[in-house]
């Protein structure tokens, strides 16, 4: 009975050590405050650096979704995403944002994703603080122009 006893006592140890050794998986991140989101703000305006349009921070994330908080501060290129929608919702500052049209010197950044100097044709809308706007999967989409900085809540929806 003993030597059960130290058997069991020596396995429950082995298992610990093994299990202390073992990588910790990524915590998965399902909650910002806003004051999470305002240090997060802060941050990217010390952190961008003046050649930089947009800095783009991870906020919450449950895959296959991700929320990404994008501070920009001048134009950068346009975009398609070919195989999901985006929804932005606009934390703070204005912008004209045009959707629709063609992308102007296009490239492909990666098997889903294009990229563009800028967009022709299309419609454009001035966004600011509280706006939400929907980007339906495979439509282009730009902000043309920042008027100063504009912070946005950027959520990819995967079909």
């Amino acid at each position: 009975m003993r030597l059960i006893s130290i058997g069991c006592v020596v396995a429950l140890l082995s298992a610990s050590a093994a299990a202390a050794q073992q990588p910790a998986a990524a915590a998965v991140k399902t909650f910002v405050s806003a004051a999470d989101v305002a240090t997060l703000v802060a941050k990217a305006k010390g952190e961008r650096k003046a050649d930089q349009p947009v800095l783009v921070q991870r906020l919450l994330e449950l895959a296959p979704y991700n929320v990404n908080l994008e501070y920009r501060a001048a134009v950068a290129n346009a975009a398609v995403h070919e195989r999901e929608a985006e929804l932005f919702y606009v934390v703070d500052g204005s912008a004209t944002m045009v959707t629709g049209g063609k992308l102007v010197n296009p490239s492909r950044t990666n098997p889903d994703n294009l990229s563009g100097s800028g967009i022709e044709g299309g419609q454009a809308q001035r966004v600011a603080k509280g706006d939400f706007v929907m980007v339906p999967q495979g439509t282009p989409h730009w902000f043309s122009a920042i008027e100063g900085t504009v912070v946005l809540m950027s959520l990819h929806l995967p079909k």
